[in-house]
């Protein structure tokens, strides 16, 4: 069961805009990826403080665990095999059924508080508060995934936002699903976040956190699990929103 709200390193290449040098990631994906080594990138300085943040998770069924080394021995024995349909014997699940969700709590410069995300059907709006809107609830791991679009031509507005993501339903197990949070900015290149640790029974985790330091937009990798959903990460972060149970209509 989840929750809803009830109230308010060095890249491999570098170029140079205006004297200033930034970091444009790696050459051949024109990607940052953030690390625990490298945490944050300041859009205000890529020049990518205006226009739409997109903000994507992308993630999938895994079932490559299954028969993968047994496959890979017999090759070597037996190269002919490579020709014959693979037999998968039950050794344990074959794939892991997840529904992630991608979420996330803001805070206002006036103080105003809330949620965007597919539980309670709090989808936002991209031109007025919280000028943000989620595009829609992907329950099956598919190719687009779900994406966040943030206008930051109201960065001004925004105090902070922090980019989270729960399992709404099924195994928690974030290691394997390869889920990624990508965020596109206006300019620049694109900033990827993995979410591959092995966190054991962790059902929710602070992804990403963006705030509005003097006017600079920083966005800062968090990648904090948590045993619980949104009620644990809002006394995490300090939030101060009120929570009650709540569930999504079936499909």
């Amino acid at each position: 069961m989840a929750f809803w709200n009830k109230g308010s390193g060095e890249g491999w290449w570098r170029w140079s805009r205006g004297g200033t040098v930034f970091d444009s990631g790696d050459p051949a994906t024109n990607a940052i990826e953030l690390t625990k080594r490298r945490q944050t990138v300041s859009l205000s300085k890529q020049g990518a403080a205006t226009g739409n943040l997109r903000v994507n998770l992308s993630w999938r069924m895994r079932t490559s665990d299954i028969g993968g080394p047994t496959r890979r021995g017999g090759l070597l024995r037996n190269p002919t095999s490579l020709f014959k349909p693979e037999i998968v014997q039950a050794q344990g699940p074959a794939v892991v059924k997840i529904d992630l969700d991608l979420a996330c709590l803001y805070e206002m410069k006036d103080g105003t508080k809330g949620v965007v995300q597919p539980l309670g059907n709090f989808l936002g709006d991209i031109n007025s508060p919280p000028y943000m809107k989620l595009s829609g609830d992907d329950r099956f791991g598919g190719s687009s995934g779900e994406t966040i679009y943030i206008n930051l031509d109201y960065k001004d507005e925004f105090k902070r936002l922090l980019v989270f993501v729960y399992i709404y339903d099924g195994t928690p197990a974030f290691d394997r699903t390869h889920a990624v949070v990508t965020l596109y900015p206006s300019n620049g290149p694109r900033l990827e976040i993995g979410l591959d640790e092995r966190a054991p029974q962790a059902r929710s985790c602070a992804v990403l956190l963006i705030e509005n330091v003097k006017g600079e937009l920083v966005v800062r990798r968090e990648v904090r699990y948590v045993y619980g959903f949104q009620a644990e990460l809002d006394r995490l972060y300090g939030w101060g929103l009120q929570w009650g149970p709540g569930t999504k209509e079936k499909v």
